[in-house]
């Protein structure tokens, strides 16, 4: 130590040694170019200062004095970009988050959701705009139904059942529990009956009597069901019923209940004549019917789609709603009351019409060019868009879309109807966002004798008889 001492006496010596020579040299420089050498004497106090303390103070930065309350050491990047976590004195020891910390989420706003799982999507693309476990695997109650309802759908569509068909119930089908009505093995009701039942007031006998009708037997049904779960690509699914009753291993996804949800509501628009009944009867008037999904009556613009609860599964929900030509669908999971279910069904629906529009792009059929045909029998023919095309963005955008067209001033015939004759690409911020092919509105034969004589004759006759 006292090595070290007088290495540094010795050190600090020769530096002022240096300075003095310095200043004395700089002393003999012209006044006005030298206004600080009047003050060169509290100047060099202060260097000798800096000289002999600094090193004192600069150790400070660095100097790491154990105690056996010192938390663990952090480098300076660790610090800045850590947050401060403090033991809870709880007897769970758990570590808590400060109240203004951020919490990581995938999702850009964190709605703070209550619910075991949680996901809006937008129901033409599918795609996701929020997320909250949106593969947990929960039980859905009576939100299996979903799926009925798309088999129903389905079969009445392709014609295998209709309308006006009168649905027996079997012994089976009347002993269900949970949600009913009470229907009785020598009445029969129609399909139409059975689906108004089904939707409004989810009604568990009829949904039996529903799969045993169009399978030969519940289980049969319930196949069927997990066969078409397998195409949507519902890999968090597995159905053990048609109603959604409580049973091990009958179990499904937010994520999943969405992708049924849209494949009802894209394929089979028709159901929402059934899911936004908010008060209806059977058997003339006898029994009442008032909609379970409480958003039907309260939220503007909402579609349907389908309640479900039970005491293990807790309450479910999948919530659809249009606006402005944007459609979206919120499925809630293992919400713990009523309560919470619709407000975070309505929390995620907000937060996609605020935040989201759905932007139409092209309509089909509509003209966008009118195109000299070379050598044809008619002069022009008009390239008309083949198909609908919209896009979801986010809101303000839409002013930065740019369309560029790609089609020819001139075509050589023949044409025949539906010929694609160019397209039209859309971009946002120099990024594709959607592509329609212009297509032709109708065929032009090429100009030969026999179709100039057909040509002038049809013109010739048009005329006489106007």
């Amino acid at each position: 130590m006292l090595k070290k001492s007088t290495f540094m006496l010795e050190k600090y010596s020769l530096m002022l040694k240096k300075y003095n020579f310095m200043f004395k040299k700089l002393s003999f420089m012209p006044k006005t170019n030298n206004i600080f050498l009047k003050n060169n004497k509290i100047i060099t106090i202060m260097l000798l200062f800096l000289l002999i303390f600094s090193p004192i103070i600069y150790a400070q930065d660095s100097v790491y004095v154990w105690s056996s309350e010192s938390s663990e050491l952090k480098t300076n990047n660790e610090v800045s970009s850590s947050i401060d976590i403090k033991s809870s004195t709880s007897s769970n020891n758990e570590a808590k988050l400060p109240n203004n910390s951020v919490q990581t989420s995938t999702n850009p706003t964190d709605l703070s959701l209550e619910s075991g799982g949680a996901v809006l999507i937008e129901q033409n693309s599918g795609k996701v705009l929020y997320d909250h476990n949106m593969h947990e695997q929960l039980r859905p109650a009576s939100v299996t139904k979903v799926m009925t309802i798309l088999l129903i759908m389905e079969a009445i569509d392709s014609g295998t059942i209709s309308y006006t068909d009168k649905i027996p119930c079997s012994e089976n089908a009347a002993s269900m529990g949970g949600s009913q009505i009470w229907l009785d093995v020598r009445e029969e009701l129609t399909v139409d009956e059975m689906l108004k039942a089904i939707c409004v007031v989810s009604a568990n006998d009829c949904t039996v009597a529903m799969a045993e009708y169009l399978a030969g037997s519940e289980e049969a049904f319930v196949q069927k069901m997990n066969e078409k779960a397998k195409k949507l690509g519902m890999n968090d699914t597995t159905f053990k019923n048609c109603h959604g009753i409580d049973e091990d291993g009958h179990v499904t996804s937010p994520y999943d209940i969405a992708l049924m949800s849209r494949e009802l509501l894209t394929k089979h628009p028709d159901i929402t004549k059934y899911t936004t009944i908010w008060m209806d009867s059977l058997r003339d008037g006898k029994s009442e019917l008032v909609n379970t999904n409480k958003l039907i009556r309260n939220y503007k613009g909402a579609t349907g789609l389908k309640t479900g609860s039970t005491s293990v599964a807790l309450y479910n929900l999948s919530a659809s709603a249009t606006r402005d030509d944007l459609s979206l669908i919120a499925v809630i999971m293992k919400a713990p009351s009523t309560k919470v279910r619709f407000a975070e069904a309505q929390k995620l629906l907000d937060y996609g019409f605020n935040h989201y529009e759905y932007k139409k792009l092209a309509s089909k059929g509509e003209t966008v060019k009118s195109i000299i045909v070379n050598k044809g029998i008619e002069p022009t023919v008009n390239g008309i868009l083949e198909t609908d095309s919209g896009v979801l963005i986010e809101k303000g955008q839409t002013k930065d879309i740019e369309q560029i067209v790609e089609l020819p001033d001139i075509i050589s015939s023949p044409i025949t109807k539906g010929d694609i004759l160019g397209n039209i690409t859309y971009t946002l911020n120099g990024e594709e966002i959607g592509k329609v092919n212009v297509i032709a509105e109708n065929s032009i034969e090429r100009i030969g004798l026999v179709s100039m004589i057909e040509y002038v004759y049809l013109k010739w006759f048009t005329l006489f008889r106007v």
